[in-house]
């Protein structure tokens, strides 16, 4: 099926498409930090450059587009043009997201990851429950945790 629009728009909008500070990213955020919490932004010196790093609870926060990074989910679909481009791009991305989970976990931290669904779309949570869960996670001794849609 051809792209309902021409290359240079749909360049144009693939390129307005963020890597942080994301609507779901920034609801994690304040969130957090008006329930007390304090963190670091986009650390590059760890794996993956998570989105939230929270030293006094060692642990880390990736907020994570389902598209990008290939959640079983409603809102990931494969895209049906340009196929063999799309299935490297994203699975390469689901590939070293894996690695720079399994890197930090190597490392000693804690890994959340908060996907684009529990906050989006017809199985998204109230904020306030993805919100609860994840402060419920800082304060345990789980190394990891995931929150998805219902």
């Amino acid at each position: 099926m051809p792209d309902v629009v021409d290359k240079a728009t749909r360049s144009r909008m693939m390129s307005g498409i963020k890597g942080a500070n994301t609507k779901p990213e920034m609801i994690i955020r304040s969130g957090l930090h008006k329930r007390g919490f304090r963190f670091r932004l986009h650390d590059k010196k760890l794996p993956g450059k998570p989105d939230l790093v929270l030293r006094k609870y060692n642990a880390v926060i990736f907020v994570n587009g389902c598209f990008w990074h290939k959640h079983d989910c409603h809102l990931f679909k494969w895209p049906k043009t340009r196929q063999d481009f799309w299935r490297a791009k994203i699975e390469g991305n689901a590939e070293r997201d894996e690695r720079n989970v399994l890197a930090l976990l190597d490392d000693g931290w804690r890994v959340m990851t908060v996907w684009e669904c529990a906050l989006k779309g017809k199985t998204r949570r109230p904020e306030a429950e993805v919100l609860y869960l994840a402060m419920r996670w800082l304060r345990s001794n789980r190394k990891s945790r995931e929150i998805g849609g219902r």
